[in-house]
């Protein structure tokens, strides 16, 4: 398992933002956790290279303006591109 801070636009690590690196059933998967809470998971396949499946907590991948930054960020969408019907909703936590 590896933990790291988000980094912003800047460079400079941001704190209480974490993305968590870690493998399960043989496929590499990132959560993104915004201070104790899991706001999103990605599953990658088995080469580790492309997403194949997206989840996002339904009760807090909204929390903040903050929280919806870091989500975008993490999942590689800006604001406009992002909708909630393009992810797996669930409880992460």
């Amino acid at each position: 398992m590896q933990v790291k801070n988000m980094t912003s636009s800047n460079g400079n690590k941001v704190a209480n933002q974490f993305v968590i690196t870690t493998e399960e059933q043989g496929n590499k998967v990132e959560y993104l956790q915004s201070y104790e809470t899991i706001i999103a998971k990605k599953i990658y396949d088995n080469l580790g290279c492309d997403v194949v499946e997206t989840y996002l907590d339904k009760r807090a991948y909204n929390y903040s303006v903050t929280t919806s930054k870091y989500r975008n960020l993490f999942l590689g969408v800006t604001s406009k591109e992002f909708n909630p019907k393009n992810y797996i909703l669930t409880i992460l936590n």
